[in-house]
């Protein structure tokens, strides 16, 4: 009965969004139309038919000489003023229209001018409108901060650090985290960056950003945590992972508690009891929080790594951080790390636990030996550097996202792991099922019977079973995914784990993984507050000015946008169609009434901005022959007006079908 309430309660919940997206996004269409009807009324222009939608009309009414619709196709809409016709530009088809003092084709240049350009004055206004009312309300956003690194991406070899907060990019100030993604996206060349640490020193860096499908700098604003409990949702009132060493504390953790001290040692900031946890990973530690007016000191035992008895082969080095002990070293990119000490990385060292390996060796000078491609010589030359780790502690940095690399975070490198098994540990779980050495992994799917944490990915609309894989249709191309793989099992309660092979390899093979004998989690699984920037305004004045600025932010960002689309900065790949904004609306209206009138404020402008383009069928189209027949004193001719306008036509039809396929195909649309 409990779970029915719950799925009835989400599905009201759900619904309630979905009417108040379309509400929205109906609002912004009808604001633009408006402008439009309003200025032609003002004109004495005659209007035949105000419609939100296109295509066959749904309902309708008619008041005076204007009949209001309601119509199917809800991806625009339309006023249809006499004298005026799209598929007809010339306005030369009727002589009692050609006479008609009403006809949209007889009014001056300037008033048709007005006309046309009020539709997106009033999107300019309204745009404005939603981001003064969100700003009195109070917008929460993530600070310009870094969270996480992704490790061997631009940030991460100038040395940006968790916590860092980003003051300026290129001269523009920063206070939201979408200012920073923003600014990244839409800039050339190198960028500037300026900010402060935690310890309150400045700094300075030029980076350039890695350019894939957009550019980015490869930070988040995962982590960017307070120090206060919270519950995943209303709903399921988890204040920790299932199964994670803070989910099996006791006595437990309740919300609203907030850590001020882990053992003897105050603590200020998340990033701080980061540091402590990976630092003292295998120890029990004496959580100290304050709950009310008392403070309630909670143990919490460490948590082993979970292993399925195989180690996997070394890459070479990926990258390399600036100022590191690597790079000091002259270490390189590409060059093989095979031994340390002496000892084999692969026999010896399990190349997973490289990290681990180098931690305990901080402050001791280290030998190590790679293999070089060296110029003039076909085969790998066999150098030994020597290096002294930083007293940097293992996994502080862990690989998130498929394809990112593992680190070496005391000596600043990173590195791949290949998907070949390069042994078999004896008596684990990969040696009892069969798994044979030398074989070679095609993916790996992770699967849990953990209820709770079913229902927690349910409730993200996310799969409970992970599939990760490590080849693609393409002959010899192979994914970069291990070291994501061997952090994504870490994650998830009771795993169990399919195994499929490349080649005449044995049938798909399951496993159960056991605990590490040696290696600890750095985290412990507690669900926290994320850190809010809130902008609010404390009168309306003032949040008519935050509107003001935001708008003209928030178009500058669009045309550079635009023009990086223009000159291959940005793939085209990243637009979406209205299918796209339909799901984005909804995903912004269940974060809250000031999110989603942000949302409908840069949907304003962004109305504005792409109508007033120069392409005929759009307003700006429009504006282009107005100016021509302001200048000239005639009107173009009707074959270029035809001609002009079929491609406009062409072109718009042409770009809603490759966005919605875009919706489709490439970002997956899913409303339900």
């Amino acid at each position: 009965m409990d779970i029915l309430a719950f799925d009835l309660k989400s599905s009201l919940d759900y619904a309630l969004n979905i009417l108040q997206a379309a509400l929205g996004l109906g609002l912004v269409i009808f604001f633009h139309e408006f402008g439009h009807f309003a200025l032609a009324k003002w004109c004495g222009v005659s209007v035949e038919r105000f419609s939100i939608g296109f295509g066959p009309i749904l309902w309708s009414f008619k008041k005076g000489e204007t009949e209001y619709a309601l119509s199917l196709v809800p991806f625009g809409g339309y006023v249809k003023m006499l004298g005026q016709d799209d598929l007809d530009p010339s306005q030369l088809t009727s002589e009692e229209i050609a006479r008609d003092p009403k006809a949209y084709s007889n009014k001056t240049v300037g008033q048709r001018m007005a006309i046309i350009s009020a539709g997106v004055i009033m999107n300019i206004i309204t745009g404005m409108m939603f981001f003064a009312i969100a700003f009195k309300m109070g917008v929460d956003s993530l600070p310009s901060m870094v969270g996480n690194l992704q490790i061997g991406k631009p940030a991460w070899e100038k040395g940006l650090r968790p916590g860092d907060k980003i003051t300026r990019i290129n001269n523009e100030d920063t206070v939201i985290f979408d200012d920073i993604v923003e600014g990244v996206v839409v800039s050339r060349g190198v960028l500037e960056l300026e900010g402060t640490r935690l310890s309150g020193e400045t700094f300075k860096i030029s980076i350039t950003p890695d350019q894939g499908s957009r550019r980015t700098l490869g930070i988040s604003p995962n982590e960017l945590q307070e120090l206060t409990i919270a519950e995943f949702s209303p709903e399921m009132p988890l204040i920790a992972l299932p199964e994670s060493a803070a989910a099996e504390a006791k006595p437990s953790f309740l919300k609203g508690d907030k850590v001020v001290q882990v053992g003897d040692q105050p603590v200020q900031s998340y990033f701080e009891l980061q540091q402590l946890m990976a630092e003292r990973r295998g120890e029990t530690l004496d959580f100290v929080v304050q709950r009310g007016n008392e403070k309630v000191t909670i143990p919490v035992a460490p948590k082993k790594f979970k292993d399925l008895g195989m180690v996997f082969d070394i890459e070479k080095i990926a990258a390399i951080q600036q100022g590191s002990p690597a790079a000091t070293a002259k270490l390189l990119v590409d060059d093989k790390i095979t031994k340390v000490n002496g000892e084999d990385v692969g026999t010896r060292i399990d190349p997973l636990f490289l990290s681990d390996y180098f931690e305990k060796l901080a402050g001791q000078e280290v030998e190590v030996q790679v293999k070089r491609l060296v110029a003039g010589n076909p085969e790998p030359q066999q150098v030994t550097v020597k290096l002294t780790p930083k007293k940097v502690p293992a996994w502080i940095e862990q690989p998130l996202m498929p394809g990112t690399p593992l680190s070496i975070p005391s000596i600043g490198v990173a590195y791949h792991l290949t998907s070949n098994v390069l042994k078999v540990k004896p008596d684990s779980p990969a040696a009892k099922a069969g798994v044979p050495e030398a074989a070679s992994i095609k993916s790996i799917t992770i699967t849990t019977e953990n209820e709770q944490y079913k229902a927690l990915q349910k409730s993200l609309q996310e799969d409970a079973s992970i599939t990760i894989p490590f080849t693609t249709a393409k002959k010899d191309v192979t994914l970069k995914n291990m070291a994501a793989a061997q952090w994504i099992l870490q994650q998830i309660p009771s795993p169990t784990v399919t195994l499929e092979f490349v080649g005449d390899k044995p049938q798909p093979i399951k496993l159960k993984p056991v605990e590490s004998d040696e290696y600890y989690l750095p985290k412990r699984g507690l669900i926290l507050e994320p850190i809010k920037a809130i902008m609010k305004a404390d009168s309306w004045s003032n949040a008519v000015s935050m509107g003001v600025a935001y708008t003209r932010r928030k178009a500058t960002v669009i045309y550079a946008t635009l023009r990086s689309l223009f000159t291959g900065d940005l793939s085209v790949k990243n637009l979406h169609g209205p299918l796209g904004i339909a799901q984005a609306a909804v995903g912004v209206s269940e974060q809250g009434m000031t999110k989603l009138l942000r949302f409908l404020g840069f949907l304003s402008v962004n109305l504005a901005v792409l109508n007033f383009l120069p392409i005929p069928v759009l307003d700006g189209g429009h504006m282009v022959f107005l100016i021509w027949e302001g200048v000239t004193r005639r009107k173009p001719s009707r074959k270029v007006l035809e001609f002009a306008t079929l491609c406009g036509i062409v072109f718009v039809v042409g770009l809603m079908i490759f966005v919605i396929g875009l919706d489709v195909l490439v970002h997956t649309f899913k409303l339900f």
